[in-house]
């Protein structure tokens, strides 16, 4: 016996499989990514300024646990400060992974709790090896901000993904700048111990707030269904040579632009500054990038969204070099202070948009991880830049660490153009 379906029953079977189909993640969290991003600037700012506030006594504190050669005091304050990106270069994939298993906002509340915790240990401390790790357990339980990129990356909608991760950016920045500014006030009220366990109530705040405030739809069920589609025949692949181009760039950015801080303290005392004020000027000069950036992340992001990412990763990164370059032939201090501020300024633009790019990469189903080897390649650059940094300033003279770092990043630009045409 033969069965005639009739056009209109075909339809109607249509528009049911499209029904029960299961909605995306980002559509379902629609009413919840804005709301969501408020609470995750203000987590990323609180948790950075809680990291990075010990910059201006993390030599003092290593002295005071029993450090007592100038020598030694810079190196274990450089290996302490560089565990945390370690250890978030480590994890961050696994992280990343783990929230497209079992959702976003268990791994933010993850970070913040854990760091809280950490923070209050490292007041505690008794000897400076005790002091690096739990630094690098910080990293490697922490990243608050990480698990707040890929939240607010696969949540916000693809047209506003740009502008959103550039607002988000934004946070992170102040929190660096912010950081150790309040960093040199704080020992002078509650000592130097006393100042984590402030920090560490900041961070439990932020840990309540996300608990709270941040609402996720996520259903464990869809994301294996959503995986299992992934893998299939029908699924498009991922241009992995582009997925590459993407992390290479995002690393070599951090990585230029940390190459600078080990010297800049020594190439600001040869512009005519008096040695009693070469600290302070230095950290003036250190935050100028931030303040520069913090001025343009959003708006770059939401460029981004308007004319393609790919075109704001190419012009951000020629500019950057181009800013770069000139640092090399200052004469006062100012003006080193300003290139900074328009180097910032263009540099802003770059990880906001490489991280939607890197979310449109892979199927939804992955993009956590994806977004988690992206926060991987970043800490990278972070941690492996001052130390590249410092050996091309020995070797071959302050001046052209600044001559170096410029042609890196004109190199990324001629790799994001063809990463562009691919």
């Amino acid at each position: 016996m033969r069965y005639v379906v009739s056009n209109q029953s075909k339809v109607e079977m249509s528009q049911l499989i499209t029904a029960t189909a299961p909605t995306g993640y980002a559509a379902r969290n629609e009413q919840y990514w804005r709301r969501n991003l408020a609470v995750c600037v203000f987590g990323s700012f609180t948790t950075l300024v809680s990291l990075s506030m010990l910059l201006p006594f993390l030599p003092l504190y290593v002295r005071q646990l029993g450090v007592e050669s100038q020598s030694a005091v810079i190196e274990w304050s450089g290996v302490a400060f560089s565990a945390t990106f370690l250890g978030t270069a480590v994890t961050a994939p696994l992280w990343g992974r783990l929230a497209d298993r079992y959702g976003r906002k268990p791994m933010l509340v993850r970070a913040a709790l854990g760091m809280a915790v950490v923070m209050s240990l490292i007041g505690v401390a008794h000897s400076v090896q005790q002091l690096v790790v739990l630094r690098l357990i910080a990293g490697l339980i922490g990243g608050y901000a990480s698990a707040s990129t890929v939240m607010i990356g696969t949540q916000a909608p693809r047209e506003r993904a740009g502008w959103a991760l550039g607002i988000l950016s934004t946070g992170a920045l102040a929190g660096n700048l912010v950081g150790p500014l309040i960093g040199g006030m704080l020992p002078g009220i509650f000592g130097i111990r006393g100042t984590f366990f402030a920090g560490a109530a900041m961070i439990a705040v932020a840990a309540l707030l996300t608990i709270t405030l941040v609402k996720e739809d996520f259903n464990r069920g869809d994301a294996k269904a959503s995986a299992t589609r992934t893998a299939s025949a029908e699924t498009p692949k991922a241009n992995y040579g582009v997925v590459a181009a993407l992390l290479a760039t995002a690393m070599m950015v951090l990585l230029a632009n940390m190459s600078i801080e080990p010297i800049i303290t020594v190439y600001i005392g040869g512009l005519n500054v008096t040695p009693d004020h070469v600290a302070s000027i230095a950290g003036v000069v250190m935050a100028c990038s931030a303040l520069g950036s913090m001025l343009t992340a959003a708006r770059l992001g939401a460029l981004a969204d308007r004319i393609g990412s790919w075109n704001v990763i190419v012009v951000c990164l020629v500019l950057t070099g181009i800013t770069m370059i000139p640092q090399a032939f200052v004469h006062q201090w100012w003006q080193l202070a300003g290139l900074r501020v328009l180097m910032g300024m263009t540099l802003a633009g770059l990880l906001p948009s490489i991280a939607k790019l890197a979310r449109s990469a892979v199927h939804e189903s992955r993009a956590g991880q994806m977004l988690g080897y992206l926060q991987s390649a970043q800490f990278g650059g972070q941690v492996i830049g001052p130390v590249i940094g410092g050996q091309i300033g020995v070797l071959f003279g302050l001046h052209s660490v600044f001559f170096a770092t410029g042609g890196v990043l004109l190199a990324c630009a001629g790799l994001a153009h063809w990463a562009r045409t691919r």
